[in-house]
């Protein structure tokens, strides 16, 4: 069979918002909770996270792609920062998990790609690091790769994302706006039965609070019965989990066309500049489950959730000590201070979701179309929910 030469486009984010008419949340009026967004309600609000994309894709059967999110600018491996891991449900492919959470640390950017180009992602990932200043004499890296499989849309096992794509989006990655929807690692999942992708959102807390951020990217590829601002979405729209084993009980339901399984994944990457060590970070993390479950999801036997949290600050970085030092001092967070993060990521990990499926536009793949959440009836119907004005 003769394979068809692939496309890659490198999304760069101020140029393609233009080309995309799809609103975020926030443009239809939907305000998702009570704590203000920061200035591009995005991850990259908390100062120094860059993120890069590309896309991989050719004709009807090639629908994927790479997003990287680096903790900061400069050299991650030798100025590690906190993170920990929080796994809802486990049916991934999550590389490097063990150890940081044995170590509570980060040492690479977190890539997502699709689930049969992880072993690929990493490959890239790691020539990048051994590639930078100062890592000359490194022989070991963990690396930390996400993925989700979009294999509806894309033909996965010929695992079309290489190298370059890799490199592409880490030397692309930048401060700014980020891309949402269909784009990078997002370009062929599924949500709810509609176009998934990639999403992203912010929250930053009042200074009377500590001032902190906390910024959320997910590429969602799960189900569920979709809930936006509380309003039953996928019920009324007639295309839900369950949906044909309970319509009997649940009248008033859509003539939707499908009813579509719930299996699936979630990546969820959470950014804050809040000084927090690894314990907190897992709380943090373990919280954005909560958000993940406001928009409908039961997180079912076959998905893979799972949420990956670092702080900025850098009073917690971990760089290497000065040679006969062996102790490090750090101030965190109070535990008795912590709460409003946790209502931060929960908020801000539900407008990822949400902005995700909104920014998503319908996309042709290798087992036929999945269509673009329609926005006129979703706003019909939060409207008469009372969610928008």
């Amino acid at each position: 069979m003769r394979r068809s030469v692939l496309f890659t486009l490198l999304l760069v984010a101020p140029v393609l918002e233009a080309q995309n008419p799809r609103p975020r949340a926030r443009d239809i009026g939907l305000v998702i909770g009570i704590l203000p967004a920061g200035p591009l309600n995005a991850i990259t609000d908390v100062a120094g996270v860059r993120v890069g994309q590309v896309t991989v894709a050719a004709g009807d059967s090639i629908n994927t792609g790479v997003t990287a999110i680096l903790p900061h600018g400069g050299n991650v491996f030798r100025e590690k920062v906190p993170a920990a891991v929080s796994v809802g449900n486990g049916f991934g492919k999550l590389t490097g998990i063990a150890q940081v959470r044995e170590l509570g640390e980060l040492e690479s950017p977190i890539l997502l790609t699709c689930t049969l180009c992880v072993p690929r992602v990493a490959d890239g990932v790691l020539t990048w690091l051994l590639d930078l200043p100062g890592n000359e004499d490194v022989r070991s890296i963990n690396v930390v790769v996400g993925e989700t499989n979009d294999g509806q849309l894309n033909a996965i096992r010929r695992r079309p994302v290489t190298e370059s794509h890799v490199l592409q989006a880490l030397r692309s990655a930048r401060e700014g706006p980020v891309e949402e929807g269909s784009v990078g690692a997002g370009r062929g999942t599924v949500a709810f039965g509609w176009k998934g992708g990639i999403g992203t959102a912010s929250r930053r807390l009042p200074a009377s609070l500590g001032g902190w951020t906390v910024g959320v990217l997910v590429q969602t590829n799960f189900g569920g019965v979709l809930t936006i601002g509380g309003a039953p979405v996928g019920r009324r729209l007639g295309q839900y989990y369950l949906r044909d084993e309970t319509r009997s009980a649940t009248p008033g339901g859509g003539s939707g066309s499908g009813a579509p399984g719930a299996d699936g994944s979630i990546m969820i990457v959470i950014a804050t500049d809040a000084p927090l060590e690894s314990r907190q970070l897992e709380r943090l993390a373990q919280r954005a489950f909560l958000g993940v479950a406001r928009t409908g999801s039961p997180m079912t036997n076959g998905s893979g959730d799972f949420a990956l949290a670092f702080s900025t600050a850098s009073s917690v970085r971990r760089s290497r000590l000065p040679q006969g030092r062996r102790t490090r001092a750090t101030e965190v967070v109070a535990n008795d201070e912590i709460s409003p993060l946790f209502e931060a990521v929960v908020e801000a990990t539900e407008e990822a979701i949400v902005n995700s499926l909104f920014r998503a536009e319908t996309v042709r793949g290798v087992r036929g179309a999945v269509p673009a959440l329609p926005i006129d009836s979703v706003v019909t119907i939060l409207r008469e929910h009372g969610v928008i004005p």
